[in-house]
């Protein structure tokens, strides 16, 4: 390819680039508007028009390429070159859009307006008889497909994991967790604004009746403190350690024991009515800060969610 016909292919694709990059955002926010007021109905109009308009500035745009592209050297043939790069490059941006609505990172606004033009541009390149310009397109289509179709949506479930790994760790002095007791595992976790609860449920769920409820949340006094009055059918009483113990005795002969104790900047709650009391003293004896492998954990089990 001579220098002269080179410049010439160049000034063509930045045409087609720059045409399709100045009017197809415009016609979009018509078809969005139009469908924002009338509904689906009233784009048909719209698309009927836009179209061939679109076409028509692509014919015009392809006008200093006849002596590049063959099929812009008549009227006719412009015409359905048009189309053509048209059809292609619309195809193009709705992969695009489709990308982008399932949070592939494009750029800020003005670079995905100069991006809704490359897809006509490559689509326009493949028409140009030359090997390299035909390569070079089919090198920024694949580059594309991989960005849109891989990497982009690879990088956006990592932002979008560590994401919800930040909003979980918004309140860190409340996040701790204790060992699960003997023929139990954690089987739900919730992170509350100012609150993180866990239940504990037997592993044979259905089989065996296990529970044990853990919640985590800023202290309301310096020292846990009996409620005045207590319960009917409950005892409270508060340790030298400042651990407070509540016995409630339930129909049919149950107990339902909850141990409550200060843990660094927190208070700690457990409560059961099947785990006596040496094994909620062990949970609590076992609390640590919940661990990023425990977090994963939970949140691959989906075993965690956001609280209000």
């Amino acid at each position: 390819m001579t220098s002269g016909r080179g410049a010439l292919t160049v000034l063509h694709l930045f045409l087609v680039w720059a045409t399709m990059a100045a009017a197809m955002p415009a016609l979009g926010f018509e078809l969005v508007v139009t469908a924002w007021g009338g509904g689906a109905g009233a784009v048909v109009p719209v698309l009927a028009f836009g179209g061939p308009l679109m076409v028509g500035l692509l014919a015009l745009a392809g006008i200093p390429a006849r002596t590049v592209v063959p099929l812009c050297g008549t009227v006719r043939g412009r015409l359905g070159w048009a189309a053509l790069v048209f059809v292609l490059g619309t195809l193009g941006v709705l992969a695009g859009l489709d990308a982008y609505g399932g949070h592939v990172d494009l750029g800020s606004a003005g670079a995905r307006v100069a991006l809704t033009g490359v897809p006509y541009a490559v689509a326009a390149a493949l028409f140009v008889p030359g090997r390299w310009v035909r390569l070079g397109a089919v090198a920024v289509l694949a580059a594309g497909v991989g960005y849109g179709g891989f990497i982009g949506p690879a990088q956006a479930r990592q932002h979008r994991h560590a994401a919800e790994i930040a909003r979980y760790r918004e309140h860190p002095e409340l996040l701790y967790l204790g060992a699960a007791p003997p023929g139990m595992r954690v089987s739900r976790a919730v992170v509350g604004p100012a609150y993180f609860s866990v239940e504990y449920h037997s592993v044979r769920e259905g089989y065996e009746l296990g529970y044990v409820g853990l919640v985590v949340r800023p202290p309301l006094t310096q020292t846990p403190r009996c409620p005045a009055p207590v319960e009917k059918d409950a005892t409270c009483t508060v340790d030298v350690h400042g651990e407070m113990r509540v016995l409630r005795r339930l129909p049919g002969g149950t107990r339902d024991i909850t141990l409550t104790r200060h843990h660094h900047d927190a208070e700690v709650e457990v409560t059961s009515q099947s785990l006596g009391e040496p094994g909620l003293r062990h949970l609590l004896n076992t609390l640590h800060p919940l661990s990023n492998t425990e977090l994963e954990s939970l949140m691959r089990e989906k075993a965690i969610a956001q609280g209000y």
